[in-house]
Formats: structure tokens, sequence, C-alpha cells
């Protein structure tokens, strides 16, 4: 697949990616931020994390419980903005004023962490454009790829790092943590092997052969080789997309698959509690120095 086109992924988990995406995270009440040169607070106890759904049928509604770990869209456009303003002015101070930074990423296929984790579930969109994101999206995205792998300034690399360096000292990045990266990915796989799963995978796969398909499982039908062109939306791939919506609809696929997901992924929780609270006391004192700097 070309690296500046995306598809619906059959795997979905990167923390990264869900920011990229616009997840809207609920997170879990944190202290205030530790003052510097002291060791984070620990966090308050609380029970785990809870899963939340708005609307019923629109899985972009819908939160895991691991996102309370998981910046938000909006914490990290703070943490990244801060970043490039300062590497910006470092730069110039350093006689480079007409470097920049690579664009932001424009959101390309799912809008939350769930939106498309599961797969495609908007009917109208699998008739216009099968397994593909919207073309619209889909072009922005390839232009904001193209543009940040140029760099026409002449920028000394030497430089950049340093300022880079300065950057991480006073306004760290909030990069992905591993361990909410594993519970995320872990759960997510997992999932697909719950009986209640693997009884829904089975129905959607009779209800798709009834239709002339053959694929033992929903993600199967998205990843189908004959689809992966980015550039191309057959006429055989949209009514594939549109007859899986159909099935998946009949019979819950992405709420069962979802509900699999929250009890593995609070089991999870449960288990690394006092690593988790950190995470999140780590995350807000990332962001409370980020606003410091921007003030």
């Amino acid at each position: 697949m070309n690296q500046s086109s995306v598809k619906i992924a059959g795997i979905v988990v990167p923390a990264l990616a869900a920011v990229a995406v616009g997840v809207l995270a609920f997170t879990t009440a944190w202290p205030d931020a530790p003052q510097s040169g002291q060791a984070p607070a620990a966090a308050p106890q609380q029970s785990v994390a809870q899963a939340t759904v708005g609307d019923p049928e629109d899985p972009a509604t819908w939160r895991l419980p691991i996102e309370a770990y998981m910046p938000t869209k909006a914490q990290a456009k703070l943490v990244a903005s801060t970043r490039d303003d300062m590497i910006d002015r470092c730069m110039a101070d350093a006689g480079n004023s007409g470097w920049t930074p690579a664009p932001d990423l424009p959101t390309l296929g799912g809008r939350t962490l769930t939106d498309w984790r599961y797969g495609i579930h908007d009917t109208a969109m699998a008739a216009e454009r099968g397994y593909h994101p919207d073309a619209k999206q889909q072009k922005a995205y390839d232009a904001a790829m193209e543009a940040g792998a140029v760099d026409k300034s002449g920028a000394d690399e030497g430089k950049l790092r340093n300022c880079v360096s300065k950057a991480d000292g006073t306004a760290p990045a909030l990069a992905p943590n591993d361990l909410v990266q594993q519970i995320s990915g872990d759960a997510f796989r997992g999932a697909e092997r719950e009986p209640s799963v693997v009884r829904v995978f089975a129905q959607w796969s009779s209800c798709m052969k009834d239709k002339g398909y053959d694929y033992a499982k929903p993600m199967d039908a998205n990843d189908d080789p004959q689809f992966t062109d980015p550039n191309t939306v057959t006429s055989s791939e949209i009514a594939t997309a549109k007859s899986d919506v159909v099935c998946r609809d009949k019979y819950h696929v992405e709420k069962t698959w979802f509900d699999a997901e929250v009890k593995l992924q609070q089991a999870a929780i449960a288990k690394h509690r006092d690593e988790l609270d950190q995470v999140a006391v780590g995350n807000k004192a990332i962001v409370a120095r980020a606003k410091a700097v921007g003030r």
C-alpha cells in the first residue's frame, strides 16, 4: 500500500494514531501537575475506567476504557503546537528562519478511536467509497504527507536536533505509552476470540455467503487484496461493502465486538492500575508544562 494513502487497517490501536484521527477521550480525575523537580504525585484510587456509548448505532460515539489513559485530540494539539513554536523560534535564532515543521496530518477515516476500529459501518459511505476513506479527506492527507516529506529550507540537522532537545527539556512530547498501546492491542485481538464475537462473526459470514461472498471474518472483506488500490474504488468493492454493512447491522457485529473488548480492557486496567494512574498523571503534567510555556 502506498505510504501516502490510508485504508481501514485490520488493527487500529496505537494511541498516536488515535490522536491523529481525533479521539475525544474521557479522562480520569487527575491531581494538579507536580512542580518542576518533584516526582509525580500518586493518582487517587478510582474505580476501573468505564466505557461510554453515545449513539448505540454510531461506533464513532463510543469510548473504550483505555482512552482514559490517552491524551485527547485537544491536548495533543496543544503540546504539538507549543513545541512547534519553540522549535521555530530556536531555529530562527540559529539562522534558519525559513525552516518550518511538517504540517499536521488531517483527519483520515475514523474520527475517533472506535469509529473504524471494527470496520466500516456507514451505509452511505459504503455506497460511495466502499472500504476507502472519504475522497476529500484522502486528498488532503496525501497533500500533507507530500508537503511534510520535503524540507526546502536547507536546515542544518545538528541545529534542528539541538532545538528539538531544548523543546524536549521544556515541553516534552506526548508520546504514546507502551503499556497503554499493549492493553489496547491485546484487547482488540483477544476480543476476536471471545465466544460472543466468534458467534457473530460466524453469523456475519453466513449472511455474506447468502449474498455471494466468501469471508470468514468482517476484516477479511475490508482487507481483500482486490480492494487495496488507494486510488480506485470499484463497483465490486462498493457492492461488497454495502452487503458487509447490512450483515453487520443484522447481527450487531460492532457492538458485540466492542463489548467484548471493553471487558478485556477493564481486566487489564485493573491489573495495571498503579502504572496507568502514573501514565495519567504524566500526561497531565506534560499538558500543564505546555500551557505554562504558551502563557
